[in-house]
């Protein structure tokens, strides 16, 4: 059995109860539903317990089978399967009497979160794939971008076999299911429209591929509006039958993406890219608190401030339009409840409610806040669709006690079909802005080390240094993109003692220093010398403070008091630990 919640509108732990049985899925009813049986729900849902349940289809009226009624579950049962039921199917209920559940915001220790904000849709959420045959799980239905001679994509995967949607010409098929193809996998989804089945320089080479492989059919007559965050939310007709032979009257869909701004390889592109966001001007939104491309917290420029959304009616559609904004593709996950971390200042907007059409957040409507409206606990954020880099395939750990941690290798000469050739990389000037970009790269999260000898890390048979003087910004996605000396290697320690490692994290704190609180209480201050002795002792007065007439005399300091807060998802803590501190008399 599998669960998700779905529904609109709603937050990540509350929604329409759908159960995965029989290879289809399925609602619940809500006859004789009680609080026991939301607490088992809750559960199988990765959430340790529930606070109420919702009946009348409150969520919204699902689609399919209702698998479940008349169920009764004293609250401590391992699976819904062990609670009293009507049976699998028999139900007398419609859809408009599917239960819901609200489940306590608290996960279950080691549950992987797989519950997606979603509207409406006919199968699971769709993978994020480029270039990647194979990507996601066997029961999903992910768009494939198929590599050939003439290099024309666009494919299908069915469930078990790849299949191909039909495009037929003249039937006004085109811009809009390439926009909703393309949300998925590139970031300009604007420059992608347009390419599907128009115009014969697209379509002749693809003729030539089509006619070297037997393509099976599986979808005709698709039709998007635009807005829709995936191909599953389109209107399309299914193909009964013999799929080889349909299609008849047309050809498989093609559709050609252009990368956003993060993803452009070439200088030209890079070079328009720099033209346009110099004519835009500084941007007006981002993503912070995230650990990976794409993800994160939704902050907004009002008022030449930074600040933070609500999470009330946050949604797909208005998550897409953020993330087509940045240069992502559409949105993976509209995440409530501050799960990428609380901001700091003001929140500036409030059931912001997109169509998904908009070029910008701003295009949409929202409603200003109030004090009263929403806390920092309510800060939206959002995941975004990536095209697939394959930067991953390039860098490994090797040694470590878990996969978070060890000797960082690379993979260098992968061009051109050659075996990639794997080394190491010098850890003279290692330091944590190049951790962040190898744990980033690894898929890893955070970086909560960079290390710059790993000797009790001894583990691989890898001893060539193969990279050297890596100077990294921190925002790279890959080891290669930062500076670094090429062919020319230039490290003093080259014994694989001194290669570079990492200890990468899933969260971290973020510490923000609260400014306008220090400017609000500065003051200066003269202070004799005998109250002063700790000070000097921590090296907390200026150099010219030793050739004073200790302890006659005075100093002239700059007194203020501080706040720091932690926006980040995990506790702060010394990164040296309790064994190594030291007691200092002064405290």
């Amino acid at each position: 059995l599998r669960f998700r919640l779905a529904g609109y509108p709603r937050k990540h732990n509350e929604g329409r109860v759908e159960v995965f049985y029989n290879d289809e899925w399925g609602t619940i009813c809500d006859d004789d539903f009680t609080l026991g049986n939301a607490h088992v729900l809750c559960r199988h849902l990765g959430f340790v317990a529930a606070t109420g349940w919702a009946h009348s289809a409150k969520y919204g009226k699902g689609v399919g089978r209702i698998w479940l009624d008349n169920v009764n579950c004293a609250g401590s049962e391992k699976s819904i399967g062990d609670c009293k039921h009507r049976g699998w199917g028999n139900s007398d209920c419609s859809h408009e009497e599917d239960a819901g559940v609200v489940c306590k915001d608290e996960r279950i220790p080691g549950f992987k979160d797989s519950n997606i904000i979603e509207v409406r849709k006919l199968w699971p959420e769709w993978a994020a794939c480029h270039r990647a045959p194979g990507y996601g799980a066997v029961w999903e239905l992910p768009l494939r971008v198929l590599e050939s001679s003439t290099g024309f994509p666009g494919s299908w995967r069915g469930v078990g076999t790849w299949q191909a949607p039909c495009v037929t010409l003249g039937t006004g098929q085109g811009a809009q299911p390439a926009r909703a193809a393309t949300g998925r996998v590139a970031g300009d989804t604007s420059a992608a429209t347009g390419h599907a089945g128009r115009g014969s320089g697209l379509l002749s080479p693809h003729r030539l591929f089509t006619e070297r492989q037997q393509l099976n059919y599986r979808l005709h007559s698709v039709s998007c509006t635009g807005t829709e965050v995936h191909l599953s939310m389109c209107s399309f007709e299914f193909y009964r039958g013999n799929s080889s032979a349909a299609c008849g009257a047309g050809m498989p869909a093609v559709v050609s993406c252009v990368p956003g701004p993060l993803f452009a390889t070439g200088n030209a592109h890079k070079k328009k890219q720099r033209q346009q966001q110099q004519q835009q001007g500084q941007p007006r939104i981002r993503l912070k608190g995230g650990a990976r491309v794409g993800e994160g917290r939704v902050e907004v420029l009002k008022s030449s401030e930074w600040g933070t959304i609500c999470d009330d009616r946050w949604n797909l559609q208005s998550a897409s339009v953020v993330c087509r904004e940045l240069g992502f593709g559409s949105a993976k996950e509209a995440l409530t409840g501050a799960r990428m971390g609380q901001g700091t200042g003001p929140i500036h907007l409030n059931e912001v409610q997109c169509r998904g059409t908009e070029k910008s957040l701003w295009n949409c409507p929202f409603r200003n806040i109030t004090q009263e409206d929403c806390k920092h606990t309510e800060d939206a954020a959002v995941r975004c669709n990536i095209p697939y880099m394959g930067y991953e395939n390039l860098i490994r750990l090797s040694g470590g006690r878990s996969r978070f941690e060890g000797r960082v290798e690379v993979a260098v000469g992968a061009g051109d079909g050659d075996q990639p050739r794997w080394g190491l990389v010098c850890g003279e000037g290692w330091g944590t802005l190049e951790a962040m970009v190898a744990c980033r790269q690894l898929g890893l999260g955070f970086a909560n080390h960079g290390l710059q000898e790993t000797w009790y890390w001894d583990a691989s048979n890898v001893t060539e240094m193969v990279m050297s003087g890596v100077k990294c910004a921190g925002h790279e996605m890959s080891l290669s993109h930062c500076q670094h000396h090429g062919a020319s290697l230039s490290c003093r320690n080259t014994g694989t003692r001194f290669a570079a490692g990492v200890i990468c994290s899933e969260t971290a704190s973020d510490l923000l220093l609260h400014a306008p609180l220090v400017q609000e209480t500065a003051y200066i201050e003269d202070r004799p010398l005998h109250m002063l002795y700790c000070a000097a002792e921590e090296n907390c007065l200026a150099s010219s403070a030793r050739l004073a007439n200790w302890p006659y005399g005075h100093r002239r300091l700059l007194r203020f008091s501080s706040q720091i807060h932690n926006r980040g998802r995990a506790d702060f803590r010394p990164k040296a630990g309790r064994h190594s501190w030291v007691w200092h008399e002064c405290h």
